[in-house]
């Protein structure tokens, strides 16, 4: 038998069953959309250049990062969407900057992996 599986039936039907109604499934897929944002090493690259410079344009970004403006780009409006960044224009530049989600899940994933290392 494999070691991921009991040996035998073993469910405790009141208790999951509790467990299970208990779940907020819609919940547990914005966690997945936001959490899926920073899965990408650009964009958790991207995220923690703004959080250490607060608030910075594309150019800056692509400088950082070592990536073409356009990826910078593409990857922020998939920051954007999470509701991890936000944006503000400014004449003809537009600076980034994290939102407190996304400092906060940025700060909790990055002190996560932190912990393990």
């Amino acid at each position: 038998m494999a070691d991921d599986r009991c040996d035998l039936l073993c469910l405790d039907l009141p208790r999951a069953e509790q467990i299970r109604r208990g779940l907020d499934l819609a919940a547990a897929g914005r966690a997945a959309v936001t959490a899926k944002a920073l899965g990408n090493p650009t964009r958790l690259t991207i995220a923690m250049a703004l959080r250490e410079g607060e608030e910075l344009c594309v150019c800056d970004l692509g400088w950082i990062t070592m990536r073409a403006e356009n990826l910078v780009g593409h990857h922020l409006r998939s920051l954007r969407a999470a509701g991890l960044a936000e944006s503000r224009r400014e004449g003809k530049v537009v600076f980034y900057s994290l939102t407190a989600t996304g400092r906060s899940l940025l700060d909790a994933h990055l002190a996560a992996t932190q912990a393990r290392a």
